[in-house]
């Protein structure tokens, strides 16, 4: 059976969709990635997935299978696969730009994180009127700070370890990995299907991020899954709140001034 997905803010999302699950599909012992049986402007046809619950157990291998897909790596910050561009926040995906003309594989995960995915939605709130001229301040001080690199960071071990010499470690990810995302497959055991990629290179840390901001009940054994393939870099738990300033900002954008203070409260910590 396939499950017909006809709603997206652009023809051309359900393409780079398309392009960002079957990306995600190609790592070995990856996360599983429900299969595109079709694509075409504005139509994406997947398998139909039964989801229901799942265990402990089938947790924690969803979690060491995320962190060989981090590990499978992107080769630039803002890589996105395939030639149609992502998608986000219902508009193009913003695209990495790098400084001074520099190739975009040398880009840092800052200036990335803070030109591509914290300064255009900022602007974007600002001119709706959900963020005041102080919040926008305290968000584009961390911004400042990120483009620094005060605010720089490894990524985990298995994204590391995977990276050639001189070259920024850069992350596979799926990009919008909200609990609504990972659906538990009824008929294999309960099994993480990932579904509805906003799939780019980036830092791991803003997938596992998003599985906490909107309260995934099986974190726990997620992360435990994925500290045994790939260990995080000390100080994780203190960074989740700068990864969630991004996905604060979009929903800022698409549902108004009640996530705003939240957006604002998260950079406050990094300023």
């Amino acid at each position: 059976m396939t499950w017909r997905k006809t709603r997206f803010p652009h023809p051309d999302a359900a393409l780079a969709e398309a392009d960002g699950l079957r990306w995600l599909a190609q790592v070995p012992d990856g996360a599983r990635v429900a299969r595109v049986h079709d694509v075409g402007p504005g139509v994406l046809e997947l398998e139909s997935i039964r989801s229901g619950t799942t265990t402990a157990a089938a947790a924690r291998a969803f979690g060491a299978a995320l962190a060989r897909t981090h590990a499978a790596r992107a080769d630039f910050f803002g890589q996105v696969p395939g030639s149609t561009g992502g998608f986000m926040a219902q508009a193009p995906m913003p695209g990495p730009s790098a400084p001074n003309h520099a190739p975009l594989t040398a880009l840092t995960w800052g200036e990335f994180y803070a030109t591509a995915r914290v300064l255009p939605f900022l602007r974007t709130a600002v001119g709706q009127g959900s963020i005041t001229p102080d919040g926008a301040a305290t968000v584009e001080a961390v911004a400042a700070r990120l483009v620094a690199g005060d605010l720089e960071h490894d990524q985990p071990a298995g994204v590391r370890e995977r990276t050639a010499q001189g070259r920024p470690a850069v992350a596979r990810l799926h990009g919008d990995l909200w609990n609504g995302n990972v659906l538990w497959d009824a008929d294999a055991g309960g099994e993480a299907v990932l579904i509805d990629a906003t799939a780019h290179g980036g830092h791991a840390e803003t997938d596992l991020a998003m599985l906490d901001l909107f309260g995934q009940p099986h974190l726990r054994e997620i992360l435990e899954g994925y500290q045994e393939v790939s260990p995080l870099a000390d100080g994780w738990p203190d960074r989740i709140a700068l990864h969630q300033l991004n996905p604060l900002l979009v929903h800022t954008v698409l549902f108004g001034s009640s996530y705003a203070d939240a957006a604002v409260g998260a950079a406050a910590a990094y300023v």
